[in-house]
């Protein structure tokens, strides 16, 4: 009976095989399942003859052998068989020398396969769904919700009612290694594999006891972080047995006022007022030097009626009231000027770089050899964090003041006032405390299950089956929001017969708490008005789910060409949403106005693969599942795939899949979410504030999506250690599930389209523009392609210099987005490929050199993206501009620059090999400090996606193990 294989020879020949290539080297040829690169073979084979110097390396070598394969990207344990899906993969030893930060999602999105990732630093807005703070990885652009995350091959608890699972939930200690598999998967794992995969694969095998300490500071003197990490594993019972811990902790200072100089840039889109329908003019133009000026920290008037009409526009509060008259410059809208005093408002600088963050994290594993074919174990992850935001100042554009209200005619006098009926403030209320968002989050995971190899037909087999649940608990609050019904009392003020100022509805029910409040400057505003307009919004929600799953890998027979490999099985999920919040948190308030989402369902799935070799060179892979959803119903995807290596050198594949995302439980059930954003009106070019809310839709059906990729891996064996893959990707979705957005919704209804019409209304409490409701609905279609360049090179220096030292990588990766094309349906479509501000750029990049010792080593990287367009949907033009276009209006200036940035790590290992490793390092970011992406945005004016915000910053720590 077989009953364990080595995997060391099997690592090692695999290695020699694929060239070894991981995250630094284009392995993407064949299943990720090698830890050891070209350089390092022959050593390993040297160090596999020696015996073993002690018993804990006698003790690790035992227990590596018994662990079942994980193959990621398959459910058939066999290495050998070739992936027709390209696999990137980033090995332990990449981790501690490359990532930036000690959040390992940070090195993940590095990679050109991922584009527009959510992190904490571009959630800061997620005020209402639950997913602030949340490092969610996003494969091809294509959503968080389409790329599946796994660990050890099993699903991960959902860290939000969205499904997305957050990145700081793994033990990051114990991450052996990291496969991405770009391209269809649902018929290997099941839904939400759309766009691919990415696998966590643990030592569950480590022996001993590992440290890490760091810290790290930006070059400004702020963003300073702490991390501390512990991990160990022993092995008991003669080996039988093996118990693993780890446990880390991290704290990360807040940046709650931007300081950096690339803030005041003062980018903004405006309406030409040069523009006449015919004239050529552009019907936008893109302006610098340009600021908000329809809100001031201590309140402007924007408009006057009664008397002279806007006699009082533009006279603005300062300090204890005084009054002042607004420059507004060279050229001005109803909401922004270019140049005079467009400095002035603060809604750009009081807001939040980084958020303040703490996580904790624990992880404990059992397992133990019940018999030569079976292992039992059980898991346990414990994990909770919090994030804490600066949302950005208090923000009221329309606040209506009567020509009576005393404030007012004790600011300008009565004379001033005269005739006049009302005046209309906007103000960001300097002396109200910032909105924070405080999110915090608790995920629980608890599994156990077994697996083992055992021999079947004659040959190797191998089983797994688990049951695991997971919980997660979120507590949503808003701190500082204002409460509209007592905005709108405290706003009314009069005089009682006393001559004191007191709310108007005061004198009919005096008991009512009102504070009058003044706007109308800094230093003005009473604490009990204060405390009397605003309050803390929260929400409790609680998620949960129920994953079981079997397995099973099996050669059943073989044909001339060589062995058949199997695997069948099936998976079970439950997942339902419960929650609560207070009554009189669930309406009335200018943002957050929470709702509790309820809802549940589950799925039943089977699956078939298979791996036929056809010839010499020459295998077919595919693969099969049938899905019953308890909402939407049955069913099937599939995967078909094949490998053709005519010569050692050189290797083609292919992959055609039928894909299924059935709609999460925030899609279908999502009782109400509200987002404060800001649009811009096409036909005023005023920027409007709007609360955006969005609600489930139960009669959403499953989207399909079919993905091709074709493409090839060199490995010229004349050139030892050179790998060079290239491969052309094209996926299409059908009913994608997707929503409208405000700006859109704005656009469509100013487009003709009457329906968008009645999901935007005026705000009736003034304290925004615009209301707009909105729901996720299955659009025509979504579609994306592009190619992925890998090559890597690396050898040892004594193969160009006799007694050179180390060895040498060099490494380039890129993604080229050909095309990313959203259909709504509605008569026109977009290719937002180089779009940064809702679409991939057109080329992501990252390129990087090694060269490492036995005592150190050093890395410098070179990444960033392409130039491109602020939107697409724009046409950029001067003086033959085409006649407008609502859905393609015409602008002057549609660029946006490119971003390169340069890092370097270090790593030095102390002579202290009698007690244990050492290792100090180091790491800066962003070497150069380069500004991030600028955009003609109000508020941050920089990209939050793909650019560092903080500028350069340093990392660094020590790293011990025993």
């Amino acid at each position: 009976m077989t009953v364990r294989l080595p995997l060391k020879s099997y690592f090692l020949s695999f290695a020699a095989l694929s060239s070894g290539a991981t995250f630094l080297m284009p392995q993407q040829a064949y299943a990720a399942a090698t830890v050891a690169k070209p350089a390092d073979t022959k050593h390993s084979s040297a160090q596999s003859s020696k015996p073993a110097a002690s018993h804990k390396k006698t003790q690790k070598q035992t227990e590596s052998n018994r662990e079942v394969i994980t193959v990621t990207g398959s459910h058939i344990a066999n290495s050998h068989i070739k992936s027709p899906t390209p696999i990137s993969s980033l090995n332990q030893q990449e981790i501690l020398n490359q990532a930036p930060s000690n959040n390992i999602a940070d090195l993940i999105n590095q990679m050109p396969q991922f584009a527009g990732s959510q992190t904490p630093q571009n959630s800061a807005y997620s005020l209402s769904d639950g997913t602030a703070g949340i490092n969610a990885l996003n494969l091809r652009n294509l959503g968080a919700v389409r790329s599946l995350v796994l660990m050890d091959g099993r699903r991960i608890t959902p860290s939000a009612i969205t499904g997305i699972v957050d990145i700081n939930t793994i033990p990051q200690q114990l991450i052996k290694r990291v496969d991405v598999v770009t391209g269809g998967a649902s018929a290997q794992y099941g839904s939400d594999a759309v766009a691919g995969v990415t696998n966590f694969v643990l030592d569950k095998t480590y022996t001993g006891l590992k440290v890490t300490a760091d810290s790290g500071i930006s070059d400004y003197g702020d963003g300073e972080n702490e991390h501390a990490a512990i991990a160990g594993g022993f092995g008991f019972a003669h080996g039988k047995g093996h118990v693993l811990l780890s446990g880390d902790i991290a704290h990360q200072d807040g940046i709650f006022q931007v300081s950096r100089s690339w803030n005041v840039n003062g980018d903004r889109i405006v309406n030409n007022p040069d523009y006449v329908a015919g004239n050529g003019q552009p019907y936008y133009l893109r302006v610098s030097d340009a600021g908000t000026n329809n809100v001031m920290p201590g309140g402007i008037i924007n408009a006057s009626t009664g008397g002279v009409t806007n006699s009082l526009r533009g006279i603005y509060f300062g300090p204890g009231g005084s009054i002042n008259h607004y420059n507004y410059g060279s050229l001005s809208t109803s909401s922004v000027s270019v140049g005079g005093d467009q400095n002035l408002a603060n809604n750009n600088k009081d807001i939040g770089l980084e958020p303040q963050s703490d996580r904790k994290n624990l992880f404990g594993r059992l397992s133990y050899d019940v018999a030569p074919w079976m292992t039992l174990y059980a898991e346990g992850a414990y994990n909770d964090s919090e994030y804490v935001y600066n949302s950005g100042p208090q923000y009221l554009s329309s606040i209506s003041l009567k020509g009576t209200n005393p404030y007012l005619v004790d600011a300008l006098g009565a004379d001033a006032l005269q005739d006049v009926s009302s005046v209309t403030v906007g103000t960001t209320a300097l002396d109200m405390p910032y909105r924070r968002t405080d999110n915090r989050r608790n995920v629980q995971r608890y599994t156990f299950g077994g697996e083992g190899n055992f021999e079947m037909f004659n040959k190797r087999a191998s089983w797994s089956a688990y049951a695991q649940y997971g919980v997660t608990h979120t507590h949503e609050q808003i701190y500082n929001v204002m409460n509209t019904a007592k905005i709108a009392n405290a706003t009314d003020a009069v005089r009682n017969s006393a001559g004191q100022i007191v709310c108007r509805s005061s004198l009919t029910d005096p008991g009512n708490g009102c504070s009058p409040i003044d706007w109308l400057g800094t230093g003005v505003m009473s604490s009990s008005a204060i405390d009397y307009v605003l309050g803390s919004p929260w929400r409790n929600q609680r998620f949960q789910e129920i994953v079981s799953g079997v397995n099973l890998s099996m050669i059943p027979f073989a044909t001339w060409a060589g062995d058949v490999n199997v695997a069948v099985g099936g998976e079970y999920r439950d997942e339902r949403s419960s929650g609560y919040v207070p009554t009189e948190y669930q309406s009335g308030w200018s943002v957050g106005n929470y709702l509790p989402t309820f809802g549940h369902y589950n799925v039943k799935e089977a699956y078939l693969e298979t791996a036929v070799p056809l010839a010499k060179g020459l295998s077919f892979n595919g693969a099969v599942r049938g899905t019953d959803y308890s909402t939407s119903g049955y069913v099937t995807t599939w995967k078909i795939g094949g490998t053709w290596q005519p010569i050692r050198d050189v290797l083609f594949r292919a992959t055609q899949s039928h894909d299924i995302r059935a709609p999460n439980i925030n899609e279908l059930y999502n009782a109400g979410t509200s987002q404060t954003t800001t649009v811009l009106d096409p036909v005023t070019g005023k920027t409007d504030t709007v609360l955006a809310t969005t609600t489930g839709n139960t009669k959403l059906r499953p989207e399909t999506a079919n993905t091709t990729v074709v493409g090839a891996v060199i490995t010229p064996r004349y050139v030892s250690g050179l790998a060079i893959s290239v491969d052309w990707f094209h996926t299409k979705i059908k009913n994608a599930i997707e929503q409208f957005y405000p700006q859109s919704i704005i656009d469509e209804c100013y487009s003709g389209y009457t329906t968008f019409c009645s999901a935007i209304r005026a705000d009736p409490t003034g304290t925004r523009d615009l209301l707009i409701s909105a729901s996720p609905f299955n659009f025509a279609k979504l579609e994306t392609s592009g190619i992925d360049i890998d090559a890597s090179y690396s050898f040892p220096l004594s193969r160009f210099l006799r007694d050179a030292d180390g060895t040498f990588t060099i490494h380039g990766q890129a993604t080229n987005y050909l095309k990313y094309i959203s259909d709504s349906g509605m008569g026109y479509t977009v290719d937002t490929s180089g779009d940064i501000a809702s679409g991939p750029p057109r080329w992501i990049y990252r390129f990087s050199a090694t060269y490492r010792t036995s005592k150190y080593s050093l890395t410098a990287i070179a990444r960033g993206i392409s130039a491109g367009n602020y939107s697409n949907s724009y046409i950029q033009c001067s003086g033959t501009c085409p006649a407008y276009n609502a859905n393609y209006p015409t602008i002057n200036n549609d660029h946006v620059t490119g971003i390169f940035y340069f890092d370097m790590n270090a790593t030095y290992n102390l002579p202290v090999e009698k007690i244990g490793k050492m290792q100090l390092f180091l790491t800066v970011t962003n070497l150069a400090n380069t500004s991030p992406i600028l955009l003609p945005e109000g508020g941050l004016e920089a990209d939050e996606t793909y650019s560092s915000l903080l500028g350069r910053s340093y990392r660094g720590g020590i790293r011990m193990e025993f």
